[in-house]
């Protein structure tokens, strides 16, 4: 399982849910910063209503869920590297020396390297 692409598709679907309620949003937004901290307040009233707020909330929520995906297929993919783990690269390809020509061309001193598949 890889978490590559549910990681991507879930980002790409919370960024266009909050895209689209922000976008048909009415409403106002008010800051005030005073020196005690306790007087500083932030005031956010958003209101949507139209097609943003079912799709928005559509996406959002498709958005989480293969988030949580994501984070899942992760973890599985970690625990199968460390389930399956094989250390020694010698054990998946084997490597060996071939003459590069024919023996009958005279260039027998050329050696080429190649890989093949651990077969056993």
């Amino acid at each position: 399982m890889r978490p590559d692409r549910p990681l991507i598709t879930g980002v790409a679907c919370l960024a266009t849910g909050i895209g689209l309620i922000i976008r048909y949003c009415q409403g106002t937004t008010s800051m005030n910063a005073a020196y005690p901290f306790t007087g500083s307040t932030l005031h956010i009233d958003l209101t949507t209503s139209g097609a943003g707020v079912v799709g928005g909330l559509a996406l959002i929520v498709l958005g989480i869920l293969l988030l949580a995906w994501a984070v899942l297929a992760g973890f599985v993919s970690q625990i199968m590297l460390l389930v399956g783990r094989d250390d020694s690269m010698e054990t998946i390809f084997r490597r060996e020396r071939r003459a590069a020509f024919e023996e009958d061309q005279g260039y027998s001193g050329s050696l080429g390297l190649t890989e093949d598949k651990h077969t056993g």
